[in-house]
């Protein structure tokens, strides 16, 4: 999955849930059942995203909702595999985003 969210130091909860496609009450759940996810919170208590909360987050999607893991396998695959997944996970990631810039370059011809 590729996510169109500008280069930033923090992203709102919106911004993320508007970029997955997804309600933010299913990204506050993440939240909660995941532990690789610790959005940083301000005064108010709104939450702040770093781009590796992104990464974890992009992560998490792919395998809930692209392979269909349930969350308890999500989280045990995540717990157990966590270097070689997120490894094949970055690779999938900057090939399809390769993909996109030779698609982009094709239609351009």
């Amino acid at each position: 999955m590729h996510i169109e969210l500008p280069e930033k130091r923090y992203y709102s909860i919106g911004e993320v849930a508007k970029a997955f496609n997804v309600n933010t009450s299913l990204i506050r759940f993440w939240e909660k059942e995941f532990d690789v996810l610790k959005p940083k919170k301000n005064a108010k208590g709104n939450r702040k995203f770093t781009p590796q909360d992104i990464k974890n987050l992009q992560l998490i999607y792919h395998l809930v909702k692209e392979r269909g893991f349930t969350l308890d396998g999500a989280k045990t695959h995540l717990k157990e595999e966590k270097k070689k997944t997120l490894s094949n996970f970055d690779i999938i990631t900057k090939l399809e985003n390769v993909k996109s810039e030779l698609l982009k370059i094709k239609d351009q011809l």
